[in-house]
């Protein structure tokens, strides 16, 4: 649904699923549903289902209502990257809200971070830049503008949230 239409935001979505996969030890049991929501957090942007215009809704609608995914893929899909920043943007807060609960709070931390240090090709980068070049590629006046910098204080606190978990699991699996 991506890789025809959007191959850039395709390139994306899997070098976000990648990201994932680098944070096995802090996800245990759930990785493999992090994976899943990583490489699917963009769906929404495919032409063939896009409604509202609004990526997490749409794809988190067509997930729920078409595919029948797992209800917590469903759930990180709905609130990936703080979306319910966008969504009172776009003034779709209360129907994100009341439609998708959010899923609990270390696995919505860890998709910010697989979402936030993934470039639009895939590649590896820090959340500054990553934020940085999200403003410059949208405009800092445009709704995505105004939301990426009214989130950026929260991605780097789930960044650093993450980055705590991560050298505490590497802390816990060391050799004595």
């Amino acid at each position: 649904m991506l890789s025809e239409p959007l191959p850039q935001r395709w390139s994306h979505s899997l070098g976000v699923a990648g990201r994932a996969r680098e944070l096995v030890t802090i996800l245990g049991q759930d990785a493999e549903l992090m994976e899943a929501a990583a490489v699917l957090h963009d769906v929404g942007y495919s032409p063939s289902i896009a409604a509202t215009g609004f990526h997490p809704l749409d794809g988190a609608r067509f997930l729920r209502d078409q595919e029948n995914a797992d209800e917590r893929v469903v759930r990180l899909v709905a609130h990936h990257s703080f979306a319910l920043l966008e969504a009172e943007e776009r003034g779709l807060r209360e129907e994100l809200e009341t439609e998708f609960e959010l899923e609990r709070p270390e696995l919505v931390d860890a998709l910010v971070v697989c979402d936030m240090t993934t470039t639009p090709f895939g590649g590896h980068t820090t959340t500054p830049e990553r934020i940085e070049e999200i403003v410059s590629r949208y405009g800092p006046d445009t709704i995505v503008g105004r939301f990426i910098q009214r989130a950026a204080p929260e991605i780097h606190a789930a960044t650093d949230r993450v980055s705590r978990r991560m050298q505490a699991a590497e802390l816990n699996t060391q050799p004595t």
